[in-house]
């Protein structure tokens, strides 16, 4: 019996091709059109334009609009992102202003 060997390569391709042609989930928790909201809903569309291009669904929710959302789904600060797919669920609180800070906090360095 002949152990072959495995090329790599063939395996990296593969995984970066299903990771990119997942479809993420986003959720952002806002409150209003606050300033800060408005820049968290500006920056994440900006990051999601550029790395997942047009792979995701980002829902905005006003909490504001919503409130019994925040108990429900544990939101202790505003503004929230949630990534709920791919898993694991992944939260980043501020306004998303830190590209890299967010890239990092969503696994996005890689795409």
């Amino acid at each position: 019996m002949t152990d072959k060997p495995i090329d790599l390569r063939v395996h990296q391709k593969k995984e970066t091709a299903n990771a990119q042609s997942k479809k993420w989930i986003l959720r952002l928790y806002v409150a209003g059109t606050t300033t800060r909201s408005m820049s968290a809903i500006s920056n994440i569309k900006k990051i999601c334009e550029e790395k997942l291009n047009g792979r995701y669904v980002l829902e905005v929710i006003d909490l504001y609009q919503q409130p019994l959302l925040a108990a429900g789904h544990q939101i202790i600060a505003i503004p929230t992102l949630i990534r709920e797919l791919p898993p694991p669920l992944r939260r980043i609180i501020g306004d998303l202003s830190d590209t890299e800070k967010v890239l990092e906090g969503l696994d996005l360095k890689s795409l």
